[in-house]
Parts: structure tokens; sequence; C-alpha cells
């Protein structure tokens, strides 16, 4: 045998890290090939509870009076292991819930505490979330207890809602419905640095501006759920940290108002840690070792818990009684100056000038020792910017509108990305309707669709006309936060009627044929406009000689002006659609890149990505009317000719420029279709190739139809929540 065979040179036969031999991923060696892995995320194959468990059934037989009192009991049931600061819990919690839900983004909707991501990497490792690894532990005999009945997502964020309940807060309520995930959301954009808490310089194109953050980032450096508490890269500045925390907050979806509210009250209750030195702790839990049982942040020096413990660095409490919800915040930080000093653990932290003794918190364990006040960079800019200031200087004379502005934007932040208010359960969901909440009137369904469609039919739209409104206004739906979709036909309203992507003209023109049919059918218009898609496909179907009927399921309905928050939306509009082959503009990031974003985003698969484009294509659906792409001589028939003709080794491909190809005769060289490089990857990447190549056989031209049929009702239907509770 050769020396270098692996069992004689007694290797582990399993090449650790990739595919190859030097253990290297196919990225690592063609880094610009296209990555599809964004679209196998949260697999089911990856879920242990199967396939037929329901989780909103499973909430049915929940004791929820019962979990809330073990949750209250555990509050104040100190853990030798892991000691509560002032035998309370209740800082732990309302921290592990607000790091979950604080990592939402309005810009793409991702993050956030609906799916319980803080238990996987990275989240569960950044530094900003240190021991938030023990908050989880905490709740595991609830959850064992519980099992099923629910989800840690759930259980995390109800936790730190009951924490702030027997804080004394009177909350706004609670939904219970949020589904975990399975493994981590790998492709996650969290940032271009490859060092934890780097400078935050390179998200920006200027620091001193924040709304020059790059999109679609929140935080303001890697690892931070918000801002610095320590000041801008470190450097303690009030007004400057104003401006970070007033676009950080924007772009999670508060505005000042509701900043400041949760400001103030995140630092009414609990305490920072940094009575030490972060070199003494042990790895991140991603990085421990097996005996640390996925625990991370271990003092390797000490004790490391109560007084000794250390997370952001900076060392201290806000208020006089951290375990409870009053009105001391304000007070302490309005009628106190304040000084620059370093903590134990070396950050920077504003302390109290003269601190009345009767103002100083007890020390976490001993109750006869009493130390200093402390204040972030963050408060002390609630305090300095003029805007914060008038806000916090109206909350401190009516400390009632502050508990109500808490309570409403505490609820926002733990439920933003759970979608429309129909998915939410439980009994302490709130009566009143949000704006936030993309509140939507029920839609009727007494209607006949038939003669609804028959009156469609008859009107003179044309298929491309019919499927290309339909897509427009269904494209819009995010996954990740439940949000747009075909369901209230938002279509017709600011600001999504005058988006570029939607063809404002020829929008209007079919709203202008569809709107009177609707009203005289006594249908939704968002119903009628997904029904003259569905009408286009049959029609498209038909054309290239086969009978089918695309689902429909009546019941959407009509959203208005009042019920739309105009600035929300925009972050919705597509600033690329692969589907209709459109760019707004071009970008850093490749067509093909952007199109992989929308498609994750609408809960597509890569072999639905497929045949949704081939048949887009084929119907003339393109974005206004382009021929890029149509690869067909019969436009307006679902045919298999996209791939066909892809796939044909008679043609030749050829760029000419800006990211357009010609598709040419091999023999003759005559010029016989164009193309963009979204087109062309279904032939050039490998894995999509493949799923090309089965639409192309001669004997998948029905499975061609089929399949486009089931992909585009799936896309109908992503926001018809009640079809699937």
């Amino acid at each position: 045998m050769d020396g270098n065979d692996i069992n004689t040179a007694g290797k582990c036969p399993v090449m650790h890290g990739g595919m190859t031999a030097a253990g290297r991923s196919n990225t690592d060696w063609w880094p610009n090939a296209l990555n599809l892995d964004i679209l196998h995320q949260h697999d089911r194959k990856t879920n242990p509870l199967g396939p037929d468990f329901n989780y909103r059934e499973a909430l049915k037989s929940l004791d929820i009076d019962a979990l809330k009192a073990d949750l209250r009991k555990l509050m104040n049931d100190s853990q030798d292991w892991w000691p509560a600061d002032w035998g309370s819990y209740v800082g732990m919690f309302a921290r592990v819930a607000w790091h979950a839900a604080g990592s939402y983004r309005l810009a793409d909707g991702r993050g956030g505490g609906g799916t319980g991501n803080q238990r996987f990497a990275p989240l569960n490792s950044w530094p900003d979330n240190a021991n938030t690894d023990k908050g989880r532990r905490l709740l595991w005999p609830i959850k064992k207890k519980y099992g099923n009945k629910i989800s840690w997502a759930d259980l995390i964020i109800l936790a730190g809602t009951v924490a702030y309940e027997v804080a004394g807060l009177k909350t706004f309520g609670f939904a219970f419905g949020r589904e975990d995930i399975w493994h981590p959301e790998k492709d996650t954009y969290w940032g271009a640095e490859k060092e934890w808490l780097a400078p935050s310089d390179g998200r920006y194109d200027s620091v001193d501006d924040p709304a020059t953050m790059e999109n679609p980032l929140a935080a303001v450096q890697m690892g931070l759920i918000y801002v610095n508490p320590e000041g801008v890269n470190g450097q303690p500045d009030p007004l400057r940290t104003a401006a970070q925390v007033r676009e950080t907050f924007a772009r999670m979806a508060m505005n000042d108002e509701e900043t400041a509210a949760l400001t103030i009250g995140g630092h009414t209750i609990g305490k920072c840690h940094g009575n030490g030195s972060a070199a003494d702790l042990s790895a991140a839990p991603e990085g421990g070792e097996a005996e640390h049982q996925g625990l991370g942040w271990l003092n390797t020096k000490g004790r490391g818990i109560g007084r000794n413990t250390v997370v952001s660095g900076i060392e201290g409490a806000w208020t006089t009684h951290p375990t409870r919800w009053d009105h001391e915040y304000l007070d302490l930080l309005l009628n106190y100056d304040w000084e620059l000093k370093k903590s134990p653990a070396g950050a920077w932290q504003w302390e109290a000038v003269d601190l009345a003794e009767e103002h100083m918190p007890a020390d976490v364990e001993d109750p006869s020792k009493r130390i200093n006040l402390v204040m972030t960079d963050a408060d002390m800019a609630l305090k300095m910017d003029p805007d914060f200031r008038k806000i916090i200087d109206r909350f401190h004379r009516d400390p009632a509108a502050l508990d109500d502005a808490f309570a409403r934007a505490w609820f926002k932040l733990t439920h933003r990305d759970m979608g429309p208010k129909s998915r939410y359960f439980g009994p302490d969901v709130p009566a009143e309707d949000l704006i936030w909440q993309d509140p939507i009137p029920a839609g009727p369904t007494g209607y006949d669709a038939e003669a609804l469609k028959a009156r469609i039919a008859a009107s003179g739209l044309s298929i491309a006309d019919m499927v290309a409104t339909a897509w427009d206004s269904a494209r819009t739906y995010r996954g990740s936060d439940m949000r747009g979709g075909a369901n209230g036909a938002r279509i017709r309203l600011a600001p999504q009627k005058d988006w570029q992507g939607n063809e404002p003209e020829r929008l209007a023109r079919v709203l202008s044929v569809l709107e009177p049919i609707a009203a005289e059918s006594g249908a939704s218009i968002a119903d009628t406009i997904v029904l003259a898609g569905n009408l286009g496909i049959e029609q498209a179907a038909k054309a290239a000689g086969f009978e089918i009927k695309v689902p429909f399921a009546p019941g959407r309905g009509d959203a208005t002006d009042a019920q739309t928050e105009v600035d929300s939306f925009d972050v919705l509009e597509p600033l690329a659609d692969g589907y209709r082959n459109w760019l707004k503009k071009d970008y850093v990031v490749s067509p093909e890149e952007l199109m992989l974003d929308r498609t994750q985003l609408l809960g597509l698969t890569a072999p639905e990505m497929t045949v949704l484009t081939g048949g887009m294509r084929v119907i003339g659906a393109n974005f206004g009317g382009s021929k890029d792409g149509v690869f067909t001589d019969r436009e307006g028939a679902l045919s298999n000719d996209f791939f066909v003709n892809l796939t044909d080794m008679g043609n030749s491909w050829h760029p000419v420029g800006e990211g357009r190809y010609e598709i040419r005769d091999r023999n003759t060289g005559a010029v016989k279709w164009t193309a963009t490089r979204v087109d062309l990857v279904f032939g050039s990447n490998s894995i999509l190739r493949s799923y090309a190549e089965v639409y192309a056989q001669d004997d998948n031209r029905e499975k061609f139809v089929r399949d486009f049929v089931a992909a585009w009702t799936k896309v109908m239907n992503a926001d018809r929540f009640d079809l699937t509770a």
C-alpha cells in the first residue's frame, strides 16, 4: 500500500471542513461562484420535530397561567451556579429578550426574536450577547417541562415580558406564535468585518454621518446589538453617540420617542458588569471546550459571578433600585452631574458626581455595601441631544406617559418581526390594531370567483399585464418578518403605486380596469389582482397546449391609506427583480445575488426560482416589455422554451457590455436572442443548470407547467396566514 494511504497513515477518513483534500469548501476554491446556500436554510430535514408537527396546535394545549407562574417563580429563585443580582433575574431576562428581539432590522426584516436564532452562532457568541447563554440555561428546566408546547423563541421573549411585570410594569400584552429554527442563519449578512468589535468606520461612508451606514445593517459594529456603550468607536461623545443611536433605532423601526422610552425602560432595571478583566474569560459559547457544554465567557482566574461578573466592561447600576420598575432613572440622570471615569475592566463610563448615599444602589451580593451609579454614553446622549432632551423632559414630568410609551415600545420591539396580528396567539393579545402591524380588513369570500374571472377575461388585459401586476403585488412579501405580499392590495397605495419597479403608468392602467370589475363583483381588489394573474397563467398554459386551473383562495382584504405606514413600507421597495429581469441601477452586488436574496425572502427554493424565472420569461412578463431572456418564438405561451434554448449547444453566448449578452446561432453567427446575467446564470451555475436541464427535457413539458403553477401559487399565498393557521 502507498504510505500516504489514509488507513496506513492513521489519518481520519473524513475530510473535515470541505469536500477537497485541502479541507476547503467550494466557495473557498471558487469565491466568485454563485452560492445558493441561502436558499437551503432551514431545510425541514433539520427539524427534529418532524414535518407533521404543528406549533399552533401544540400551543392550544399549553397551560399559559402555569407557565407564567413558573417564570415568575424563577425571577426570584437564585441559582448557586449563576446567582442572581440582588436575588432577582428581572434584569437578566429583560436583557436576554431584548438582545434576541433587538437584532431585528427594518431594511430586510432579518434578525429579531421570532425564530429563537439567539441559540445559534453567530448571535450566541456575539460579544454584546455575553452571558445571555446563562439566561437560556436558567430557562431550560421550564422549556424541558413544557416541551413542544412552547418554542424557545416564545419562551425567551415571554421571560423578558414577565420580568418587567415582576418588576412592576403594566405591560401592553404578549402574543405566542414564534416558531423555532434548528440551525444557524449562516447566510444572513451581519457585516464584512473579520473581527469582533472592529472600528465602525468601515460600515459608513462617513462615521460622522450615521445615515451613510451600509444597508441593511443597523448595529454600529460587528458583534453589537445597537451602539457602543462607551461611545463612537469606544470614544465618549454623547452628541456623536446620539446621532448613531437615532439612526440605529430608526433602522430597527423605532422613532425618537420609542427610542428614548426603550433606553429609559431598558436601563431602569438590571446593571452593567465590568468588575474584572475580559482577558480572563474563556471563549464564547461557539468556541468553547467540550467540558463547558456550550457555555461561554467563563472566568478562568476567579469566581466570575455576582460582583465579579464581566460582560460589557462597564460596571455599575443605572438606578438605586435596579429590580423594580420605577421612575428613578430620569430623576438621577437629570438631577446629577456626571463625569467620565474608567471601570475596573478599563471601559469608559459616566459616574454621578457627589452621589447621595440614599441614591447608591446596594452591592449585588452584600446589601450592606453600596456602589456608585453609572450611565453609558447612550444615556448621556438622551440628556445632551436637544431633541431627545425634549422627550425625556416630558417623560420626567409625566411618568404615566413614560410607562405607556415604554410598554408599547417593548411590545413593538418584541413583536415587530411576527408579521400581522392574525399570526398572534394567546389570551394577552392586545385588542388594539397598531399601524406597524400592517392591518388589513377581512376580505369578502361570498362572490362568484368564476364569474369574476370571466369579466377579467373579457376586459382586454393582456397576459403580461395580468401576470406582471399580480407578481408585483405579491413579490413584496418577506418571510423574514412576514410583511408585504398581495393581501391588502397596497400596490394601489402610496408608496407602492409610485415605485419604479411597479411601472406606475402600466400599473395605473391595469388597476383602472380591475378596480371597477372588483367593485361590481363584490370582490376585493386584492383578490381581483391575484385572480387576474392566475387567469393569465391559465391562458398562457393553454397556449402551450395544457389545460390547468391555478388554485385560488378568496378572502384577501383591501388596506386603506390610514392603515399604511408609508415610511416603513419604503424599505420594501424592490431595487431589483430577476424574475422580471429588472435592475433599478447597477449595484456592487451582482444581479443574480440580488435575485437570491429576493428568492429567500419569498420562501422559495432553488428549483422554484428556476421554474418561475423560465416561465415568466416566455410569458413576456419582463419589466418594460424587455426581450432579454425571452428565448422563444411563441411569447405568451407557458412553454419550456427558455430552458430548451438555454441548453441548446447549437447556440453560443457572447457578452456585449453592461451585463448583457447575445445568443447567436453557432453556425451562422446570427443573433437569435438577448440576455442578462440573470438569464445565463441558469446555464452557467452547475446547480442551476441541473434544474434547467430537467425542465428542458422533452418528457417534462407538463411537469414544467405544473411546477410553475405550484410555485406561482406559493408566492400568491405567501401572506395568507389564514390558510395555514
